[in-house]
């Protein structure tokens, strides 16, 4: 990406969820109000980065757009690992022994 924000490259969008990706919108269209009423009283800096935010704004409504569709695949949500077995407790030691004894005899 040429211009624009570096951390919306449109290889990292692909790993957004869609709930990050409204937010990163929500965040884009903040930044260019705030940026176009720095422009209105003569406070903006830097222009260029009006065309940026923009073209930010128009990448995320295309991947929110295509994922829609069915054109770009939504990530496999993150799997969660399984739970470690809890450790017996002593009662539940005592248990297993007893019940071991009585098969054994």
């Amino acid at each position: 990406m040429a211009v624009g924000t570096k951390t919306l490259a449109p290889s990292e969008l692909d790993t957004f969820e869609d709930q990050r990706l409204v937010e990163e919108l929500r965040k884009a269209k903040e930044e260019l109000f705030n940026l176009r009423f720095q422009s209105a009283t003569g406070q903006l800096d830097s222009h260029g980065r009006i065309r940026a935010v923009k073209r930010d704004i128009a990448r995320l409504y295309t991947v929110i757009r295509e994922r829609e569709l069915g054109i770009r695949a939504t990530p496999a949500p993150a799997e969660v690992a399984p739970k470690a077995k809890k450790k017996a407790t002593k009662k539940a030691d005592a248990a297993d022994d007893a019940a071991a004894k009585e098969e054994a005899e």
